[in-house]
């Protein structure tokens, strides 16, 4: 798979304290001959154990330096979009080889970073910067999405399912279209009429905690969802929406619940809650650009990365707890529509996907 960066945002209190420095070269007599590659990563405001984007991000630096013991790896936590610029220039004095900014929120303070220092290795996930030092990592996850509508629709007993989002901001909206659209096929084929809560493709208008944080706003934001009848929700709002997967835990299977980014039964305690997760792969993404550019490749800005169902880049996880509750003939369907969508048979569409 080819590889692109991930986006950086800082937290430059927790900077070389949490994560240490970069070990020097050892000119002593335990010298291996060998100058260590420095792969830095900035976190967005979710942090490091957002069990999402940033958690994937820093599995994928964790995966190269397997691969590639010469690799060392440290990241900051950004507390506010304010720690963007400042992390990230951090990371420059610190002559950090690759610098990964981790998510779309971070695009204009990576933008200006990079142009100022045109020499130096930048990546990003979910963004494509005009710099051609910043390798953009994106995913269309539309096309998983689109899977885990459908399930999701065929899935319901109520007849209506949810999303809802972090912010209505493109890496947010693609997911939630392709939901949506998903929904609308398993109408379609079925005839049936499943409402999607929380989410109108057509006007863009939806629900969002405005916060990638904070798990009491996802859980107020899915009580509304469930109130009004939904019992699958798809939560896209980082750690925000772990309130919405605890809630489904507890409730006894009253409704269960989609993750997004990681797969949801490796990274949150409420695995027995999850119908499944649309996993965006990042951390394959950012190991792959990482271990070419500490090989020595040039990683090029244009096209970059753009991960897809046909090159594993987008997927939908495992059923997990749920395996023997989905019928045999559901599973064969969803399957059906990732190689149709993979051959182009059908099309997926979003205005927030990544250019091709």
């Amino acid at each position: 798979m080819r590889i692109a960066s991930a986006f950086v945002a800082g937290g430059l209190v927790l900077g070389a304290a949490a994560c240490g420095e970069a070990p020097k070269d050892d000119n002593g007599t335990g010298d291996t001959g060998a100058k260590k590659y420095s792969a830095c990563m900035v976190t967005d405001v979710g942090g490091i154990d957002d069990k999402s984007f940033n958690t994937s991000a820093w599995k994928g630096l964790q995966e190269a330096q397997k691969a590639n013991g010469n690799i060392d790896i440290k990241y900051v936590a950004s507390k506010a979009e304010a720690d963007y610029e400042v992390n990230l220039t951090q990371y420059v004095n610190q002559k950090c080889d690759f610098i990964l900014a981790v998510g779309g929120l971070m695009g204009d303070a990576t933008s200006k970073i990079a142009k100022a220092n045109p020499n130096q290795q930048f990546g990003i996930v979910d963004s494509k910067l005009p710099e051609t030092n910043v390798y953009p990592m994106q995913f269309d996850t539309a096309q998983a999405a689109f899977q885990a509508g459908y399930l999701a629709a065929g899935m319901s007993k109520s007849g209506k399912v949810g999303t809802y989002g972090g912010l209505p901001i493109p890496p947010v909206t693609i997911f939630m279209d392709g939901f949506a659209d998903g929904v609308a096929y398993y109408n379609k084929t079925k005839s049936k009429n499943v409402q999607v809560l929380g989410w109108n493709k057509e006007t863009q208008k939806g629900s969002f905690t405005n916060d990638f944080v904070k798990q009491d706003e996802g859980k107020k934001v899915s009580d509304t969802l469930v109130a009004q009848g939904a019992d699958i929700i798809m939560p896209v709002a980082g750690g925000a929406g772990l309130g919405t997967t605890a809630a489904a835990q507890a409730s006894g299977g009253k409704y269960s619940a989609i993750w997004v980014d990681a797969d949801g039964c490796e990274s949150t305690p409420n695995c027995s809650a999850l119908l499944t997760t649309v996993v965006k792969n990042i951390a394959d993404a950012v190991k792959e650009a990482v271990v070419k550019a500490a090989g020595g490749e040039k990683l090029e800005a244009t096209p970059g990365f753009v991960g897809t169902l046909a090159n594993n880049g987008v997927s939908i996880a495992p059923y997990h707890e749920f395996d023997s509750k989905v019928p045999a003939d559901l599973k064969a369907e969803v399957e059906k529509i990732k190689a149709d969508i993979a051959a182009g048979t059908i099309t997926v569409t979003s205005k927030a996907q990544p250019a091709k």
